[in-house]
């Protein structure tokens, strides 16, 4: 089997532009190497796949002239806005719905109270004696007190007993 294969020499230019010498070189290397003997063969057949699609014509559909030069004269009559009702019309629900719920939240946030009222520290600290805030913030020496577990597994289930270790 000859050392030298051919594949390279077909894949660098077509069959039609090599010379009868190294056509014929192909053709006896392909007699002896199967894998460069299917190499030309694909080559062959591609060059005729090549030929029938170059003498083909390519007939366009009937009336395609007159809908092309109908559009063309839609888009110059409208001036422009052919092209922007294309948009709305895809996109105007969601941009109508986002503009709506940008207005709710608006009207929610700055019209309606909130209905708060002032209430006295003292109030506000009987009302929130276990809020984090009032835990967390509140630096005074109460808060520094150490809490048993018996305190806090009688705050929890509200037993009257002392619960040993």
């Amino acid at each position: 089997m000859n050392k030298n294969h051919i594949i390279n020499l077909i894949e660098s230019a077509p069959l039609a532009s090599l010379s009868e010498s190294d056509l014929e070189a192909v053709r006896e290397h392909a007699r002896e190497c199967l894998d460069c003997g299917r190499a030309f063969v694909a080559a062959q057949i591609s060059t005729l796949l090549l030929r029938e699609r170059v003498v083909e014509t390519f007939e366009p559909s009937p009336f395609f002239h007159t809908r092309v030069l109908a559009t063309l004269r839609e888009r110059e009559t409208s001036g422009g806005l052919w092209a922007w009702t294309k948009v709305w019309r895809a996109a105007g629900a969601l941009a109508s719905s986002m503009v709506a719920t940008v207005a709710a939240l608006a009207v929610l946030t700055f019209v309606i109270p909130g209905g708060q009222t002032v209430v006295g520290t003292q109030e506000m600290t009987a009302l929130n004696a276990y809020s984090a805030e009032e835990v967390l913030l509140d630096q005074s020496e109460a808060a520094n007190e150490q809490v048993s577990e018996a305190q806090i597994l009688s705050t929890l289930y509200g037993a009257d007993d002392e619960v040993t270790k």
